[in-house]
């Protein structure tokens, strides 16, 4: 059931068994199989998943090579409602650890905001991830080309961008050391802008130009191109470097500051997890971008079906076989 402020009063009493922070492609696919497992879940969804701005997935099995990320979520979405599961559109603000259940505090609504607080016991933090763009005065010059032929992520991506000219757009020199000797794996015509940011070191000078890869500091103006298709950049100065591609490696921001309040084990900002997606505390399970590991649609929506498998076991064996009590009365 799709929740709203008139009628989540209905629920304002149950327990789910497990309640999912996030409605991307990993805590849709753990929900869909909460909800086969015959199990309760709720998912509360942001509405900013990652793969929302993905305008094609190139590279999901099965689906056609120009499938929008949020055709992938409009149908996710679809089969969980079909299975009856609950969906609430809202911003978590804080999860409390209860001992038995986790109290979840819920902003619903831009304005005239309501704070509902539901209950569950187990959690799957599926809140995801956004990256950080090149910030311009204008930014929606940056979203006419971002997700387009300008990409956030090498693994998902590289293979986008073989043999062209590539634009890596730097946050920082460690990522550049990070990300642009392992793209050179797709392309070595690699010019890198650092927007005027911080200071490139006379080693990493060195070891660029001893790679032949070009290093623009001068801050950019803007994109250039048309119909979503980047072209180039235009910088402060009025030069134009041409490009045919882009790579954003600017840092993420973390969607889990509702974690804040309990002691999870990191790894710089990703939650450590076993291979079934459970993390330090044995009833929250966090899957998708938030844990340690690649950061893929495909690789989310497994995620969610391991950590969702983990919790049905956990419970199955909790509560032991159901009785053939009819049979047991025949005996009887």
């Amino acid at each position: 059931m799709q929740l709203t402020k008139k009628n989540l009063e209905e629920r304002r009493d149950r327990i789910y068994d497990a309640i999912i922070v996030g409605g991307g492609a990993g805590g849709l696919s753990a929900g869909v199989y909460l909800q086969r497992f015959r199990l309760s879940s709720l998912i509360i969804d942001k509405g900013k998943a990652r793969s929302f701005w993905m305008q094609e997935l190139h590279n999901y099995l099965g689906l056609p090579p120009d499938t929008p990320g949020r055709v992938l979520l409009k149908q996710g979405k679809e089969h969980y409602s079909s299975l009856d599961g609950d969906m609430l559109n809202g911003y978590v603000e804080e999860v409390i650890d209860e001992g038995e259940t986790f109290a979840v505090r819920v902003k619903v609504g831009r304005q005239n905001s309501i704070y509902p607080v539901f209950r569950s016991k187990y959690l799957i933090a599926a809140s995801g991830i956004i990256d950080h763009l090149v910030p311009l005065e204008d930014m929606k010059n940056v979203f006419d080309y971002a997700g387009y032929n300008l990409h956030v992520c090498m693994v998902c991506d590289g293979y986008e961008m073989t043999d062209k000219h590539c634009g890596f757009f730097a946050g920082s020199e460690a990522s550049i050391e990070e990300m642009v000797f392992n793209l050179s794996w797709f392309t070595p015509y690699i010019t890198i802008f650092t927007h005027g940011l911080f200071e490139v070191s006379g080693e990493m000078r060195e070891k660029l130009r001893s790679h032949g890869y070009r290093l623009i500091e001068t801050p950019i103006k803007q994109f250039l191109g048309e119909n979503h298709h980047m072209t180039g950049v235009e910088l402060v100065d009025g030069t134009v470097v041409e490009l045919e591609t882009g790579l954003i490696s600017m840092g993420s921001h973390y969607h889990s500051t509702y974690l804040k309040g309990i002691d999870l084990e990191l790894k710089g900002q990703n939650i450590v997890t076993d291979k079934m997606g459970r993390t330090s505390h044995p009833r929250i399970f966090a899957i998708g971008d938030l844990k340690v590991g690649l950061n893929q649609v495909a690789v989310a929506v497994g995620d969610g079906a391991l950590a969702a498998t983990q919790i049905w076991r956990d419970i199955r064996r909790a509560s032991g076989p159901r009785l053939w009590e009819e049979n047991l009365a025949v005996k009887a």
